[in-house]
């Protein structure tokens, strides 16, 4: 038996009937062609799947859909804005921080969580906030530097 939810994605409303065992990651890259969040384990521990509900990093492969009627989903997608990528996307660039880009938007929308909430975190912060994201390219050294930059460039630029 399909469930509406209505919720949020990127800044647009939709409108959905979803099976009680579709989640949140089905919905997004099946349904609504949103496929910067990648199934990687399926068991929410590499963070692929990342994505922010109502500003906080969640992954996305654990999260049943009609557990998010009424949320406020932000993916990798919806971080440009008028053609520009987001500071914190350029400074991953910048600092080498992608190599194989599949952890990249997870790492970036979990960096962007804890920005949000502390703007100047220490090296053990930003370890703790990526701690459910991994990597197997990038040794996470060039990651840290990154997040460091990118909060230097959003402090700059709003």
């Amino acid at each position: 038996m399909k469930h509406a939810i209505e919720l949020t994605i990127n800044g647009k409303c939709y409108q959905i009937e979803v099976e009680p065992e579709e989640r949140l990651l089905d919905v997004l890259r099946d349904r609504l062609g949103l496929i910067g969040a990648k199934e990687g384990c399926s068991t929410g521990d590499c963070g692929a799947c990342t994505v922010l509900m109502n500003g906080q990093a969640v992954t996305s492969c654990m999260i049943l859909a009609v557990a998010v009627d009424g949320a406020d989903i932000t993916t990798i997608e919806g971080l440009e804005k008028d053609g520009e990528i987001h500071p914190l996307q350029k400074a991953f660039i910048e600092e080498g921080a992608v190599q194989c880009g599949y952890c990249t938007p997870g790492m970036i929308l979990s960096a962007l969580a804890l920005l949000k909430e502390n703007p100047e975190p220490s090296d053990d912060e930003i370890r703790r906030a990526l701690a459910g994201n991994l990597c197997r390219c990038t040794g996470y050294t060039r990651i840290i530097a990154a997040v460091k930059a990118g909060a230097e460039r959003m402090k700059n630029h709003g």
